[in-house]
């Protein structure tokens, strides 16, 4: 039995396509898998049970890359088809049952559009997996019995992220003596060529403290690490979905993307949003790949107060877990 799973590009939309894959992993036990994604996704899935293969999409003029995919996978019979960037000529493909997201639905988390696909009683948040390098290269990078507070200060575009002198003043109060995280260590996360937003955070941490983890880690490297962590904060990323697989507790920044289509999903979440609503951060002539930071109006005290709330409500779930 096959089954041909087609996620993301992009690594946030794939983390998040993962809670569906690790159900049709469950549902169907005896299935070799095919993932079709990107080529920054495609790491992401190295260690996932089942999977006979990964089918890298680079994308090309004319839509070329799904001819590709076509040539590599269309003369396969497949038990399913799961196309979540509905490519027509996935139609195509022959299967017993084939399963296309017909339309983006702007109202629902990426999470529910996902789950609904296959009609899931309950939404299925991200998963992700590792194998024994991946854990053993966490284990060397990050210091064993420490508490470590994981910061994502980067994005993909520069207007969804929150300056790095916000961050610096931020992650000192959490952990400082009366922070909900005491001496911490503090991990920074994010890819070298986000590198320079970052810079200034970098430079102004304690040597002592800091653990400069921006570079050319392997997804799931970063995964492995980011399970080792007490709390995470950072920009909307797909680091940020990473750290909800991670089960740690997340608090996403947003500012020029909505939260209610990717908030980081579960309990062990909440997001802090800047004081300007969504629609009034763009300017007339915006362009996403020249405008500055729109998170301004997100102070350092409305993340600092958004992660004292979560931190609570997570120690107040624990306490009731353990009576």
């Amino acid at each position: 039995m096959r089954i041909l799973f087609i996620t993301s590009t992009r690594i946030g939309d794939a983390v998040l396509s993962t809670g569906l894959l690790d159900h049709l992993i469950q549902t169907y036990p005896q299935a070799k898998f095919t993932i079709a994604c990107g080529p920054v996704a495609a790491p992401l899935f190295e260690a996932t049970p089942q999977v006979e293969r990964i089918h890298i999409m680079t994308k090309k003029k004319r839509s070329m890359h799904w001819v590709d995919l076509w040539k590599d996978c269309g003369f396969t019979w497949w038990h399913r088809v799961i196309d979540l960037r509905n490519g027509p000529i996935t139609y195509l493909f022959p299967t017993f049952r084939g399963t296309h997201l017909h339309h983006d639905d702007k109202t629902q988390h990426r999470v529910e559009l996902f789950s609904n696909l296959l009609k899931l009683p309950t939404p299925a948040g991200p998963v992700l997996w590792t194998n024994d390098s991946h854990e053993q290269a966490a284990d060397k990078l990050l210091p064993a019995n420490e508490t470590i507070l994981a910061v994502g200060p980067t994005a993909n575009w520069r207007g969804k992220t929150w300056r790095a002198e916000y961050f610096l003043d931020l992650v000192q109060r959490l952990t400082a003596q009366d922070g909900i995280l005491p001496h911490a260590k503090i991990a920074l996360f994010g890819h070298i060529s986000e590198r320079e937003p970052a810079q200034y955070l970098i430079d102004n941490l304690p040597n002592d403290q800091k653990i400069d983890l921006i570079g050319e880690l392997d997804l799931p490297t970063v995964f492995a690490c980011l399970k080792r962590c007490q709390f995470y904060v950072g920009n909307d990323s797909g680091l940020m979905h990473m750290a909800t697989a991670a089960r740690i507790p997340t608090l996403g920044l947003f500012g020029p993307t909505q939260e209610k289509l990717y908030a980081p999903w579960g309990d062990h979440c909440a997001t802090v949003r800047t004081a300007i609503p969504f629609l009034d951060l763009f300017g007339e002539n915006f362009d996403h790949q020249k405008t500055d930071s729109l998170m301004d109006s997100l102070s350092v005290d409305m993340a600092y107060e958004g992660a004292q709330a979560l931190w609570a409500k997570i120690q107040t779930t624990k306490g009731q877990t353990s009576q």
